[in-house]
């Protein structure tokens, strides 16, 4: 009789399954390690396309610093220039205010009273003069509150004089120019 080793074909069996397991396990740790080299070459690049757009706009700010800078200085010569407009206009403007109060005085002024002094500060006028009576006067403040160039006129004194043996009313007033 024939006596047959079936131990041996499973022990040449498993050896064989062994070696496909084994070269599985390999072939698995290799394509791991292909599938982890890949990764880390993707990161790699994306870390270097980061770094770079961190870079561009870094330079980026800088710029924009810089137009910032400069615009903050053409702002301040623009606000510079403003205000020396508002000057010049202002000034324009003042140049013509003392002949038009001046005109509107002697307009106003009726003919039995005369001015001594004028005193402008600001927008307050003061008005020194001699009026033969007081009816003068109050015709003259009358006047003057009815134009359209003075407002708040106010009598401050007035008082008797006497000038070569004349009775006359001497006076001080004060009013608001208004200068459109």
């Amino acid at each position: 009789m024939i006596k047959i080793n079936l131990l041996l074909a499973r022990k040449e069996k498993k050896k064989v399954g062994i070696r496909k397991e084994f070269i599985v396990l390999i072939g698995s740790i290799v394509v791991l390690l292909v599938v982890l080299g890949l990764i880390q070459w993707r990161l790699g690049k994306e870390k270097e396309y980061t770094q770079a757009k961190i870079v561009e706009t870094r330079q980026e700010i800088n710029r924009y610093k810089s137009l910032t800078t400069e615009l903050n200085k053409h702002k301040e010569a623009q606000k510079d220039l403003q205000d020396k407009l508002n000057v010049i206009n202002a000034l324009r403007k003042e140049k013509a205010s003392p002949a038009k109060v001046l005109d509107e005085l002697s307009i106003v002024k009726p003919e039995k009273m005369q001015l001594e002094s004028l005193k402008k500060e600001g927008s307050k006028l003061g008005i020194e003069g001699i009026a033969l009576d007081d009816e003068t006067i109050a015709n003259f403040m009358t006047n003057l509150r009815k134009s359209k160039l003075f407002k708040n006129v106010d009598l401050i004194v007035s008082e008797q004089i006497e000038q070569s043996k004349i009775k006359l009313k001497k006076f001080i007033l004060s009013c608001e120019i208004i200068l459109t």
